[in-house]
């Protein structure tokens, strides 16, 4: 009887702590590494979202893992937060980047991040910069669907 009421003990202590566990949040917003899933639909660049309050908060790191910049969205709205090496270079539909590279871009948009909602572009300049763009999908599409695909 004892050993019965220990391991339903047991199984409640490790199942509790499996589901707590799984349902921790994703955290490192603005870490080269931070504690969630790359999902960017190119394997050149890692993108990292982070969901808090109603807010969808992406960051796009090179393929070093140097943070780049980062966007939070909500309901159509978008606003370029102050992290990454390239944060004065990250254009919205509210905002122009706040300090605009007047270099050429080295080669067209890449597509990183579409959850068919939002979709992020990394552009590369001659400076040795990188350009990003956050904007409203063109086309809706499945989330896991477009991250493993592309639009």
């Amino acid at each position: 009887m004892k050993i019965t009421h220990a391991l339903v003990a047991m199984m409640c202590v490790f199942g509790c702590a499996s589901e707590a566990w799984a349902a921790q949040p994703a955290t490192g917003l603005g870490q080269s590494a931070p504690n969630t899933s790359d999902v960017s639909t190119n394997p050149n660049w890692h993108v990292y979202v982070f969901a808090i309050g109603g807010v969808r908060y992406i960051q796009v790191n090179d393929v070093s893992g140097h943070v780049l910049g980062a966007v939070g969205t909500a309901s159509g709205q978008y606003i370029t937060l102050p992290i990454g090496a390239f944060s004065q270079q990250v254009a919205t539909p509210q905002q122009a980047p706040a300090a605009p590279s007047s270099a050429s871009p080295t080669a067209a948009p890449t597509t990183v991040y579409n959850d068919g909602a939002t979709t992020v572009t990394a552009t590369p300049l001659a400076d040795g910069t990188t350009a990003l763009t956050a904007a409203q999908s063109a086309l809706a599409c499945d989330p896991v669907d477009c991250n493993l695909k592309g639009p």
